[in-house]
């Protein structure tokens, strides 16, 4: 049992989290993929990278890896978390809470004092993992999932 939690905590500590660029696109996308049933296209991720001045994304890599990512927009003060996933092989690791804390530690260093985010209703390894972070629920977007109009919480800390 023992070699087993160790297991697990060496990926935690192992997990190299930078900046996301164009190169790592197609690792992402295997993470989208096997993470959402409506995963965002190539397109999007290209867009976010080359053409949003607010987008900041972040990659979790292990041994070359990727395993994990996250968006985020800066706009003035505001902060959302647009997009965030963990590979299903790796979840349970703490690599998530790592990857999210940076990125929250990352805009609070550029002056964001409020983060939001939106997230399943049904998720709630999710919703546990933000509330670690001091998020709490704002409200409802009634049908937000357009593959299949589930509710999305609202979800949000101040960080000042």
């Amino acid at each position: 049992m023992a070699k087993a939690a160790k297991g697990k905590s060496r990926f935690m500590s192992e997990a190299i989290i930078r900046q996301m660029n164009l190169e790592d696109v197609p690792g992402v996308m295997k993470v989208e993929e096997a993470s959402f049933s409506g995963p965002w296209d190539v397109e999007i991720f290209h867009k976010e990278l080359c053409e949003n001045d607010h987008a900041y994304y972040f990659v979790a890599c292990l041994d070359e890896r990727i395993i994990g990512y996250i968006g985020t927009w800066i706009v003035f003060e505001d902060g959302q978390i647009t997009n965030f996933a963990i590979h299903p092989d790796m979840r349970g690791r703490k690599i998530g809470e790592k990857l999210f804390g940076y990125a929250l530690t990352f805009m609070a260093g550029k002056g964001v004092e409020r983060l939001s985010l939106e997230v399943r209703i049904s998720n709630m390894a999710a919703q546990s993992l933000y509330r670690k972070f001091g998020l709490v629920p704002g409200g409802i977007r009634k049908h937000y999932y357009t593959d299949n109009f589930e509710d999305a919480i609202v979800m949000w800390v101040n960080l000042k």
